[in-house]
Order: C-alpha cells, then structure tokens, then sequence
C-alpha cells in the first residue's frame, strides 16, 4: 500500500467512509496516517478515588456495591445509579438512557472504570457514564480520533490499524546525526505509536519525535523563504538623509524606538538586498509615522510605495494620515479600494502604470491582476496576521524585489512570532509617543451601567466623544443576554436624548460606514454605538471613553485593541468593560485588563486562556494550524528546532549536502504549501 493511494484501498472503507473521511481532510493513505487521534484513554494507569483530579479522566479498579437501581424520572429519562469501592473510597457511578446497564455491571463484581470523576450535589465522588471492561480484558491506551456524522473514532481506529499493517516501513528523511542529537526515536516508530501506543513513554517519545519533525520543517520553511527573498535589490535607496529630513519635516518629535525603527528599515533598503521586516507595536506606538519616513524616503529615490489594509476603513485612514504627513512634500498620493468609483479606479491605475503616483493605500483591490506599477519598490501591509503569504507575496510580485515592510498593532507572544514571521527580521517599538496618558481601565456590572452613562455624559459635555461597543450586530443573533449594537442603539438614543449618536457595524456598506466616521472624525456624532468593526486603526484623539459590553465575549488581545482607540490625546481617558459573566476565567480577563496596559504581556496572558487556535478569533488568516504541535506546551521544541533549522540554512541553504536531501524535500514541499494557500489551513 502506497501513501498517495485512496482511503478507498483500505479495507471496510467504500464511498460512504471516504466522503466521510474527506470532510476530516483525509483523502489518502498518507494523510489517514498523519491524523493523528485528538485524545487518547489510558486504561494503563489505574488510580484509586482518593487520587483522582476532579474534572479530569482517569481509570479505577472497583467493585460494585449493590445491584444497578434503574430509575424512569420526569420526562421519561431512564437513570441507572449504584455505588463502587475502590477498598478505600466510594463513588457514585450514573449512567442515562441505557436500560441494558443492569445486566452488564454485576454486585459484588470488579471492574475497571474509565471517565471524569466529578463531586454530585453533597460533596461525594461520581462518575458520570463511564466506560467499564473487566480487569481480565486487555488494557491499554486507546486512541480517540475526531469523527463525524458518516464516521466514528472506532471506524478511524480500524481503518488506521489496516493501514498500518500493509505499508511497510516508513522510511525517515532525519539524518542519524539529528536523530541521535535531539535523543530522537525513528519516524516509522513514532507514526506506529502515536496511533497505538504500548505505554504512556513511547506516547511521549512519539509525540516528541513529530512535534519536532513539525516544527522543524515548518521554520526551515520560513528560513528558507527568508533568505530566498534576500533577493538583489533593484530598489535600493542612494542615501538615507531623507528620513532625517522627513523627521525634521514633523511637527512631533520621533520616540528613540521610532528612530531605531527607522534606522534599520533604511539600512535594509541601503543594503542590496531586499527588505523584510516586520515592525510590531504597541497601540498608539507610533508605527504609522515610521511607515510614513520609509515612505518619504523611497520616494525620494523615485520608488513608489504601496500600503495594504485589511478593511476598508483601515486604508482611508492610512490614506487620510499619509496624504496629511506629506503635505507640501511633493508626494502624491491615492486611495484604491473595492468601492473606488470605476472612472476612479481607471485613473489610478493609469497613474500608478505612468509613475505618476508616489504612494497608494488600498485594501485587496491593490493585488488585482490590472493594477500595475511603474517601480513599485516598496511593499507595506498592516494588520499583517489578517494576511497569508499569498496576499503578501501577490502585492510583492507587482515589482521587481520590491522591499517589505510589516505592520502589527497586535502583539504577539514571542512563541507565535516565531512561527508567524519567521521569514522576517523584527523591528519593536517599546515606549509610547510623550504626553500619551495611560488609560484607566474599570470593569463593572450591568446594574452599574446608570452610573457609566452618566461617566459618558459628563465627557461628552465637556466637549469630547465616546465609544460603546456591542459584541452582536442585531438581535436575531442574540442568546443569552448579549447586547447588540442596533437594538443597544435605540436605548441609547433615549438615554443619550439630545446627543448626536451613530451607529456603525460590519453589515452596513463600505460608503455608510465611510460617512458614519467622516461624522464622528469631524465631532457630528459625539456617542458611537458599533461593533468591533473599529478595533483597529480607527484614530479620533478627541475620543475618550471607551465602554465594552458582554466584554467576557472578547479576547483580551481584542479588548486590549479596542482600549486603544481612545487615549490617543493627551487628555486622561477611560475604558470600561461591562460583564456580569461569573466565571472564573471571565472574572481573570477582567483583573488582567485592569492590572496591565502592557500589550505583550496581554497577549500572553490571552494565548494561555484561549489557547493559540482563538487567539486571533475568527477573522486570523495566517497562523499555521498545526497537527499536534502546540504552541503554549512546545515553546521548548520551538527553541530547539529554530536553532537547528537556523544552522542548517547557515552550512546548507540549498540542501545539497547528502545528509540534508530529503530534508530539503520535505522543506520545498511546505513552501509550495505556504505559497499556494493560506498559512491557516493544515500543515
């Protein structure tokens, strides 16, 4: 049996499996293998109650007590209940609508009882429909695999056992240098324990084994790329007094980390070889004004220079802010988005093909096959998670080598950036523009809410504008008590009677929302009521008050994004969330909001309670899904592996030592992954 041959060659699997398997994303042999089981139940380690962990799995030795008491109650519910002993404790055993139960478990017999040991209602032991198999059956570690409607865990089990069987060996592509290094067992090994595992340490060496081979050819991948685009620069700029004039040019003074910033993007554009660079930055940090001197200064060495957003009302702002900073500069500039008026868009890209434009800040629209530069030399995306490579490299390839400039306002954990920009070098700016006032942050409850807008009143008399923010867009999607916008809006609007409000979310048109914060900019609306449409890089420095409803609906990542947008003068401001959630998580997101300002530390915080899959929530496009690495356990291996992918590329770029062969194989087969699709899907 061959990797690439069909799901359909292995035994019990016919057309019906198949299309079942395929909506797991395994259409083959090979990925049947690499789907690897989601859990796995450990009937190897038998425990008594006394040591269980509450909420967690775990395997008992037990008798039962007295015969199984079957039990029909309100609503024809069939409960079965009776009581095991381990010799020491006593637990409850539960189990619903299973009338076979007092057949199946005998009194006075023992048993081996797998499932979560939880506490009932006066404080004594349960476990809720457990499985159970006598002591005398085989025991061992049982893997768990998602499933569907059309297949179970136990079908995925059978087909990957029949599988296993008729593959032969499964050839390695490490070297024995890096196997025996890294303490390392064979691939073939790790492939055959990770799906059945005799022991909980070969469960630990196989999963050892394929978070490495995961994670090292995944930053190889990026390596590799890295120094492939340090392609020869045909853009490169003849001197760099132009930022230094530009910074002179300003009526603020740059922060030592935006001169640093600036500093080492020119010495990438000075260097010969092409720029790739991401600048990460707090809220309010100040990259655009760093962005604007790369800017000024290619355009000064007759470069043009392109500005990608993620939304609409990003890149007016870009094109707003920009437009504003080169003012009598001789700069010109344009605005290209999917709402452009065509005898507008026909225009621009006239001009952009004759040279006759210098900088253009644009959404997607910018990568369109008809959109053509003259010398674009370079490249500037913001929001850079929002993006895959394929966005990236498809506004790259408007120019010849142009340098690449990348924007984040969303810090990321260390451990994230590793993976998520491993292709760039990193510029930081750490310290906030002078005269910025740290944000007060207060959470409340919703009987409070009387007070906030009365908070909201008085900053609005005073002469300046506030935010409320609402998780929903209306209320059909409401559940559960969640505030959304429009319906939040009507109250608003007879609690806030004459005050001028707005409303703004992501279901209005590009040109509504476009007339909404042309209001709001311009101080004709005073209260916005939205959704997170104005996360990011929304900037009204006379807007001070920020208030998140349902805030326990957000990430601390998001909520953080969204304090950010007021504090942006130099007038005192606040952020209020707003939640009734009486969870203890809810209740950490809280305190950690109020504690910090600091928007690394935030994020990390934010990785550990969400998990790296929601970190960035639904709209995230560029962090890899990986299949069995994680990003919060493995940092270690990232370690690890970053280094040794990082002297292979040193000794071997091009893989042509024998001992790197394969491994080149499998790095250039990743790379066509990452440039042909998203980054988020599977690798």
């Amino acid at each position: 049996m061959k990797f690439s041959d069909s799901v359909t060659a292995i035994k019990g699997v016919g057309e019906s499996r198949a299309e079942g398997f395929r909506s797991l994303g395994v259409s083959t042999v090979g990925e049947l293998l690499r789907f690897y089981p989601r859990t796995y139940e450990d009937w190897s380690r038998v425990t008594g109650f006394a040591n269980c962990v509450t909420g967690e799995n775990a395997c008992v030795r037990a008798t039962v007590l007295y015969p199984v008491n079957n039990e029909r109650v309100r609503g024809g519910m069939l409960i079965a209940r009776t009581a095991v002993s381990d010799g020491e404790s006593v637990a409850q055993v539960v189990f619903f609508n299973n009338k076979y139960i007092p057949s199946m478990l005998k009194s006075g017999e023992e048993y081996l009882f797998y499932g979560k040991v939880t506490l009932g209602r006066m404080g004594e032991r349960e476990m809720i429909s457990p499985l159970f198999i006598k002591p005398s059956q085989s025991v061992e570690i049982r893997p768990i695999y998602h499933q569907n409607k059309k297949i179970n865990s136990r079908a995925v089990q059978s087909a990957v056992s029949f599988a296993l069987e008729n593959v032969g060996e499964i050839k390695d592509y490490l070297p024995d240098s890096i196997i025996k290094r890294y303490s390392l067992i064979s691939l073939d090994e790790a492939i055959r324990a990770i799906h059945f595992p005799k022991n909980s340490e070969q469960l630990q060496q196989a999963r050892d084994r394929l978070v490495f081979d995961e994670l090292f050819i995944l930053q190889l991948s990026l390596l590799t790329l890295k120094s492939e685009n340090a392609a020869a620069a045909t853009n490169n700029i003849v001197t760099d007094d132009c930022s230094a004039r530009f910074a002179a040019s300003l009526p603020f003074e740059l922060t030592g980390a935006q001169k640093r910033a600036v500093s080492e993007a020119v010495a990438d554009m000075k260097s010969g070889r092409q720029m790739n660079r991401l600048l990460q930055g707090d809220v309010g940090s100040g990259k655009t004004a760093v962005a604007a001197s790369l800017v000024y200064t290619a355009a000064k060495n007759k470069m043009q220079s392109a500005v990608m957003a993620p939304t609409e009302l990003l890149a007016v702002q870009h094109y707003d802010t920009f437009s504003k900073l080169f003012e009598n500069s001789g700069i010109r500039c344009a605005l290209l988005t999917g709402s452009t008026k065509a005898s507008d868009k026909k225009r621009i890209k006239e001009q952009l093909k004759n040279g006759e434009i210098d900088f253009v800040a644009g959404t997607h629209a910018l990568i369109q096959d008809d959109v053509k530069f003259r010398r674009l030399g370079l490249v500037i995306t913001d929001e850079q998670h929002r993006f895959g490579v394929k966005q990236r490299t498809g506004l790259c390839r408007k120019g010849d080598n142009p340098h690449v400039y990348v924007m984040s306002a969303t810090p990321i954990p260390r451990t994230l950036a590793l993976i998520l920009f491993g292709d760039l070098s990193v510029s930081v700016l750490d310290e906030l523009p002078p005269g910025r006032q740290k944000t007060k942050t207060y959470a409340i409850g919703s009987a409070q809410r009387g007070a906030m807008f009365d908070f909201i009143r008085r900053s609005l008399d005073s002469g300046y504008q506030a935010y409320i923010v609402c998780p929903l867009v209306e209320d059909s999607e409401s559940a559960g008590g969640l505030q959304s916008a429009q319906e939040y809006y009507k109250k608003a609007s007879a609690a806030f009677s004459g005050y001028r409000l707005g409303l703004l979310h992501g279901k209005m048109t590009a040109a509504q929302k476009d007339e909404i914060m042309a209001k709001f900019k311009a101080g004709e609306i005073q209260l916005l009521v939205a959704t997170v449409v104005i996360e990011v890089g929304v900037d009204v420095p006379n807007a001070v008050v920020m208030a998140v409803e349902n805030a326990e609906r957000f990430g601390l990542s998001q909520l953080h994004q969204l304090r950010g947008r007021v504090g942006r003068g130099s007038v005192q401001s606040a952020c209020i969330l707003v939640s009734d959630a009486k969870g203890e998580e809810a209740a950490a997101r809280m305190r950690i909001m109020c504690s910090t300002a600091d928007g690394f530390k935030i994020a990390d915080e934010d990785l550990k309670l969400r998990g790296p899959g929601d970190f960035f929530g639904t709209r995230q496009h560029g962090l890899p899904r990986l299949r069995i690495a994680d990003f919060i356990t493995d940092t270690n291996m990232i370690m690890k592996t970053q280094k040794l992918a990082a002297e292979i590329i040193k000794s071997d770029r091009r893989f042509e030592k024998e001992e790197n062969r394969k491994i080149g194989v499998q790095v250039y087969r990743k790379i066509r992954s990452l440039q042909v699709v998203n980054t988020a899907n599977t690798i």
